[in-house]
């Protein structure tokens, strides 16, 4: 004999912001405030819309209410992962920042994909956020150039669009690498590893004409074998050491291009039972957390991450109320830190 199901409450997708109001005793545009962050709602009103809806299992449509001409009071990020201490120090100022303005956080993950990216962007575009912050993507030139003309605001974080006049916040990546390359120099070294970042990213150019720059500043010819390629990973960092090291003369010193290939570099050269600095000196890139935890710390180029992200909202706010202003680029100033990995050339 089959035996009845207990009855269940009213499930949440069939609850209507109508049957809210109803419970509240309040009308359809006083929940519609609530649930939109209206600020100037009575606390006692806003309580009890709130437990009615709890009661009834309500949730709040999103998409529905951007389609309606509403703001989802939620950002889109896009970022190539989460797996490294520059994007979450990033991730960390862009957090803080939409919390100063009651504002939450949607994060997508491509991986460096550009598919994928390219899908997320296209996707978010048209679906619960309010805009959209692209963490050093590789910037396709179809997708983002769709972007503006569906008046959909976004902000680019540590890269440049050269196509079209996208707001971006970054930093001095240019003048960082020369000031790096420069106190080598003035260290005594004149034989300098570089092992180079992402070079779709405008990034890892930048720092590359800007250790160029500095060697040629200081008459030091340029040898394109102390220049290899890298990706802005450790694993890349560990290559590319491997590659500067079998040289039938070895560079003194190695810059990578960011604290994640250093940090490589010191696997390499600590595999080979080379001292840091005694052997062969080591300078990064960012100024990540764990550039302060290795040993010896490493010395490097801080960029002002938490900033970066925090600017990054602001940029993105501005576009999305006032979307008629210019595009802007903030470049925000970078420093040399020095620790303990760098030193005089042995001899």
């Amino acid at each position: 004999m089959a035996t009845a199901r207990p009855s269940r409450r009213k499930v949440s997708n069939s609850v209507t912001i109508v049957d809210v109001a109803k419970a509240a005793g309040v009308s359809y545009s006083t929940v519609s405030r609530v649930f939109s962050g209206y600020e100037f709602v009575n606390e006692e009103t806003r309580e009890r819309v709130v437990e009615a809806a709890n009661k009834l299992g309500y949730v709040v449509n999103l998409q529905a209410r951007s389609l309606a001409g509403g703001r989802s009071n939620i950002v889109g990020l896009l970022a190539p992962g989460l797996d490294n201490g520059y994007i979450t120090e990033i991730v960390s100022g862009i957090d803080q920042e939409l919390a100063q303005h009651g504002l939450d956080l949607m994060l997508y993950t491509t991986h460096r994909y550009p598919g994928k990216e390219a899908f997320y962007v296209k996707t978010i575009a048209n679906g619960l956020v309010d805009g959209l912050i692209l963490l050093v993507p590789l910037v396709t030139t179809n997708y983002i150039q769709a972007l503006p003309r569906q008046d959909f605001p976004y902000v680019l974080i540590d890269q440049t669009n050269s196509t079209s006049n996208s707001p971006s916040v970054d930093a001095t990546n240019w003048q960082g690498a020369y000031d790096a390359t420069t106190y080598l120099i003035k260290l005594g070294h004149r034989r300098i590893g570089f092992i180079t970042g992402y070079l779709e990213l405008s990034s890892a150019t930048e720092r590359l004409d800007g250790y160029r720059a500095a060697l040629q500043h200081h008459r030091i010819p340029l040898d394109e074998n102390l220049t290899v390629m890298g990706d802005y990973l450790t694993t890349g960092g560990y290559a590319g050491a491997q590659k500067l090291l079998n040289l039938a003369e070895r560079p003194s010193a190695i810059f990578a291009s960011n604290d994640l290939e250093a940090i490589g570099v010191m696997n390499a050269a600590h595999q080979r039972g080379l001292r840091i600095p005694g052997d062969i000196s080591i300078i990064g890139f960012d100024d990540i957390p764990q550039a302060s935890l290795v040993y010896p710390r490493l010395t490097t180029v801080r960029q002002p991450l938490v900033q970066i992200g925090q600017v990054a909202v602001r940029l993105l706010l501005e576009r999305i109320d006032t979307p008629e202003k210019d595009a802007r680029r903030v470049t925000l100033s970078t420093e040399l830190v020095i620790r303990e990995s760098c030193a005089p050339p042995a001899g």
